[in-house]
């Protein structure tokens, strides 16, 4: 299957070299440079000295090259032997030293894999159902839909300094096998009224306050998803909260605003960016309905499954706990290649599939497989698990330690384990979730899971029923009474989730009550994790990264006025005149209040009050705040005198004031990182930042 194979930048890899080594040099503060490595997709580890680095494989693709130069990165740069599969369909590699780190991302741009905002307050990877393009059920292959929203959005100033992270799916059809409901914002293609189309879903999540995500859109059609997906994504960045990171996810803007509230909003978006990217292209889909058979689900499919082209079948491989390790690798590239198959998918429940495997290869494959330790999925072992306190800075418990313990018996229950509440395993979705915490008993701090029962992302699902929490030491016992109970007391074929509903919370609490108890003489045996010799403890690390660290307002004013400057050219292109001159004054007006407030200054409501302003904080260079008051005039001219020769002139002053008040600041905060955010000059050369020595590319 065709799809984005080189997404990789060498400029940006040689950009991070650079930062890497001004941090070593101490030319580039801690904060400054972990905002940097963060867009770079490399995150920091509970051990000092290496790095997790996160490889974004859009909707899970890759192919057998890729795998070879990531088992080459393993055995060249990496103090490991394992990488791991997550939940969001990226691969990470653990334990890069930091010195290294520069030289692993030009290693995977070899082969088109890049890091790039898979860490951070950016568009994370964005996912995928495991089996679109050969689902019987697809309305469309949506991995051409994906490939189009990652090319749109990927290095797009709107998505470098959001308030918070954003995760994004795609499902193929409406039984949404990608899990919509728990995402920031979820598309599925529909067949609605004889059209076919999208229905897109927005402020789900997870973790701290799970939501499930509201309907946004009942049906887009396909020229207009690109715009809706734009238009709530620039909600999300106008107005989630910046100051406080708890409550900066989309979700709270849905508490925030209301239901009614929060679509109204977007519909203003929506206005605006329909308006700028009326002439933006758009990925088509070839549509038809697909049949009723049973959906796949997430992730691989449980079994050898049969695709939509006949006489072909979708491979399941099972990747236990998602660890492969180098020998796997390079066997999974061979089999592959050897088997001419060009499509290897990593899955939201960290596994892998090989599609378009006709049956005369099926048995080289299952033996190919062996040799390596793998093979097909078993009843049991739909066991998921984040890394935990391996590596995570913010893992509690040792989720991948419990994990292979645990089993989802003859029922094949979905079992999800997390190693902290961000849920980096998506508990709440599985049949039997769980996520690690401490809790104090008897003056002790004792390691627990706080458990979860019936949750399916997928449509007509619902988040999972939160029950008691059981001391890690029995979460084993737990788990398998509850599957005994579920065999004993189901009614006929009745479905672990529809078994949950009907015997509610308040079932469980009692059914594992003497579990969840401690008596004083109980708690030595209760004292460790697992695979532990000592007794628990939470350990500070600082916090985790997965949001970034903090950036500096002038920065963020800089991103957001670039993204108004698209609108801004595109809008006059069309001879949208005063639409157009209403996002020069808002480029204005976000880059001298950034300015102001950086000196100290305040923010105020009219570009001429806001001119005054900047003339007292900023009196050595009284030029940029009369060019302010000027610009204030320019943008009050009546409707009817605009023209494109008049704009263009504006525009021109415009973009050479925001370079010159670039270099100032670059020349006031020498680590302020603009790439990207600048306009191009007519010859479209390299801007330098003088007082600075940064060279940085205008965009």
């Amino acid at each position: 299957m065709e799809h984005l194979t080189d997404l990789a930048n060498d400029e940006e890899i040689n950009s991070f070299d650079q930062a890497l080594q001004d941090y070593q040099g101490l030319r580039m503060d801690a904060d400054r440079f972990t905002a940097t490595r963060l867009q770079m997709g490399i995150y920091g580890q509970r051990q000092e000295g290496v790095n997790m680095v996160r490889i974004k494989l859009p909707g899970g693709r890759m192919t057998a090259p890729q795998l070879t130069v990531i088992a080459d990165v393993l055995e060249k740069y990496v103090r490991h032997d394992v990488v791991h599969i997550t939940t969001r369909q990226d691969i990470q590699i653990h334990y890069v030293p930091l010195e290294h780190t520069p030289t692993v991302l030009r290693h995977l741009a070899t082969a088109g894999l890049t890091t790039r905002e898979a860490c951070g307050n950016t568009i994370r990877n964005i996912t995928a159902c495991s089996l679109s393009g050969v689902c019987p059920r697809q309305h469309v292959d949506v991995n051409q839909h994906l490939d189009g929203a990652v090319q749109h959005f990927l290095r797009n100033p709107l998505n470098q300094q959001m308030p918070r992270k954003f995760k994004i799916s795609f499902s193929a059809c409406e039984s949404d096998c990608a899990q919509a409901m728990m995402h920031d914002m979820g598309i599925v293609a529909v067949h609605n009224g004889g059209r076919f189309g999208f229905k897109v879903l927005a402020g789900g999540g997870l973790g701290h306050k799970p939501h499930e995500a509201i309907v946004v859109e009942e049906f887009v059609e396909e020229k207009d998803l690109l715009l809706v997906m734009e238009a709530i994504i620039s909600l999300h960045n106008r107005y989630s909260d910046r100051v406080k990171r708890a409550k900066a996810r989309i979700k709270f803007l849905v508490d925030k605003f209301g239901v009614e509230g929060f679509i109204e909003k977007y519909r203003e978006e929506l206005t605006r960016t329909r308006a700028a990217l009326a002439q933006q292209d758009y990925p088509q889909g070839t549509w038809s309905v697909g049949d009723d058979s049973e959906p796949p689900g997430i992730g691989a499919p449980r079994r050898l499954f049969s695709q939509k082209q006949s006489g072909h079948y979708v491979f399941p491989v099972s990747v236990p706990m998602g660890n492969l390790s180098v020998v796997q690798l390079r066997g999974l590239a061979a089999v592959a290649e050897s088997q001419g198959l060009h499509d290897i998918r990593v899955t939201q429940d960290q596994n892998m599939v090989l599609t378009n495997v006709t049956p005369e290869k099926v048995d080289s494959i299952r033996a190919g497989l062996a040799k390596l330790g793998l093979g097909e999925p078993k009843s049991g072992d739909d066991v998921v698990a984040c890394p935990g306190t391996s590596t995570c800075r913010l893992g509690i418990t040792s989720s991948p330690i419990v994990a292979p313990k645990l089993s989802g018996g003859e029922h094949d229950l979905k079992i999800r384990v997390s190693g902290c509440h961000n849920g980096c395993a998506q508990p709440e979705t599985g049949d039997i979730g769980m996520y690690g915490e401490g809790r104090r008993m008897h003056g002790k701090l004792v390691p627990h899971y706080q458990m979860y029962f019936g949750g399916n992302g997928m449509s007509c699902g619902a988040l999972a029923i939160k029950g008691p929490s059981v001391p890690a030491a029995r979460i084993e016992s737990a788990v398998e009474r509850v599957r005994s109970a579920y065999a004993s007391n189901r009614a006929g074929e009745e479905t672990f989730f529809s078994w949950t509903r009907r015997v509610t919370a308040t079932y469980f609490s009692e059914l594992l009550a003497d579990l969840t108890d401690v008596k004083p003489e109980q708690l030595e045996s209760v004292l460790r994790d697992h695979g532990t010799v000592s007794d628990f403890k939470v350990l500070q690390l600082g916090g985790g990264e997965c949001a970034g660290m903090s950036q500096v307002k002038i920065g963020s004013s800089f991103f957001d006025a670039a993204h108004e400057r698209n609108y801004r050219d595109a809008l006059k292109f069309q001879r949208k005149f005063e639409d157009s001159v209403r996002c020069a004054e808002e480029i204005a007006r976000l880059i001298s209040r950034g300015l102001t407030e950086l000196l100290g200054g305040q923010k105020r409501d009219s570009l001429a009050e806001q001119a005054e302003e900047l003339r007292l904080v900023l009196p050595t260079k009284p030029h940029l705040s009369k060019n302010l008051i000027k610009f204030a005039e320019y943008f009050a001219c009546p409707v009817e005198d605009l023209d494109d020769v008049l704009l263009t002139g504006w525009f021109s002053e415009l973009d050479s004031w925001t370079l010159e008040v670039a270099e100032f600041c670059l020349g006031f905060d020498r680590q302020l990182d603009l790439t990207g955010a600048l306009p191009r000059t007519i010859a479209g050369r390299l801007i330098s930042g003088k007082q600075s020595g940064q060279t940085f590319m205008v965009a």
